[in-house]
């Protein structure tokens, strides 16, 4: 199995290391994608990966194709790879918000999507994935993603119409008890 990330950022990057260091798959194994010239530099320097800056590039060579752009992105992102994409490839993708209709309809084309929500968590390897797929993919695939997961996070599959309450649950609201901690004991030191 060959991975691919478009988008290799804090969680893309957190994912690959994971990914690596459970010695699912070898560094030959997975490529990388960004617009960053210097992230990708820092990426094969750190890890031995393949990088491109061209996403079809990367599309092309994986089996699971994780998409790890900011939100704002996915449209653009998904127009550039839509016709390199193929029916065999699982498509992940771990935004907020974007449903695997809307996923769906942005490809054009009906192909086997897992939608999941990490957490901030899995850049240290204790993360929290919820995860949620389409009607074209298997146990087998959902196994596949779950095994390249579980070195960052564990996972746990659940409905589509939960994915919300597990961004609020699981993100959200603790990023926001953090920031309430912070601000408290920035108020005690002033």
């Amino acid at each position: 199995m060959k991975a691919g990330f478009i988008g290799c950022g804090n969680m893309g990057g957190a994912m690959i290391k994971g990914i690596l260091s459970s010695g699912m798959l070898k560094n030959e194994e997975i490529m990388a994608s960004d617009r960053s010239e210097a992230l990708l530099q820092k990426r094969a320097d750190a890890y031995g990966i393949k990088t491109s800056g061209d996403n079809n590039e990367t599309a092309r060579f994986a089996d699971v194709l994780f998409l790890s752009v900011k939100p704002q992105f996915y449209e653009e992102v998904i127009e550039d790879i839509r016709d390199t994409v193929r029916d065999d490839q699982l498509i992940v993708t771990i935004a907020p918000g974007k449903t695997l209709s809307w996923v769906r309809d942005r490809f054009g084309k009906d192909i086997k999507i897992i939608r999941m929500m990490p957490n901030t968590p899995a850049m240290v390897g204790e993360g929290m994935i919820g995860m949620c797929h389409n009607e074209r993919v298997s146990e087998g695939d959902i196994e596949a993603v779950r095994n390249l997961c579980k070195s960052f996070a564990r996972t746990e599959v659940i409905q589509e119409n939960l994915m919300d309450v597990v961004t609020a649950v699981s993100g959200s609201s603790p990023a926001y008890v953090f920031m309430f901690i912070e601000a408290m004991a920035d108020a005690a030191v002033s």
